[in-house]
């Protein structure tokens, strides 16, 4: 005989938000940069308004209608963003590393590094949006 909490409707769990993906994977980051990475992560989602940020490729990924950048964090001596948009490559900066065609890496030693670069990466991510839309 079915019980009330057969006749129950089952529902499911409620998949966390993009923000509370992002906030639990951060508390959970082990990494000798972490206070650098976060101080990243606060410059690219000031930059821009149209710039969401989710978790994708087991990392704190942005986006605007298409993927931008993603950190890369396997990297321990420095914070490692991934452009990875084809529109990137019409970007002029010193700062964006790599000869391949459809990608480009920015590196990030240290907290100096971050705020030395600060101005130049907001540069780099409204010319980015603009692009990508």
């Amino acid at each position: 005989m079915p019980t009330k909490k057969d006749q129950e409707p089952k529902t499911k769990p409620k998949k966390p938000s993009d923000e509370e993906q992002v906030a639990e994977y951060m508390e959970q980051l082990q990494h000798p940069l972490k206070a650098e990475i976060e101080a990243v992560r606060k410059i690219i989602k000031g930059a821009n308004p149209a710039i969401k940020e989710r978790i994708k490729w087991n990392a704190p990924s942005y986006y605007t209608s298409a993927d931008l950048l993603t950190f890369n964090h396997r990297l321990q001596t420095k914070v490692h963003l991934i452009f990875h948009h084809i529109a990137i490559v019409q970007i002029a900066s010193d700062l964006l590393e790599g000869d391949y065609k459809d990608r480009r890496m920015m590196y990030f030693a240290d907290m100096a590094d971050v705020e030395a670069k600060k101005e130049v990466l907001e540069r780099i991510l409204n010319e980015y949006v603009g692009l990508v839309g």
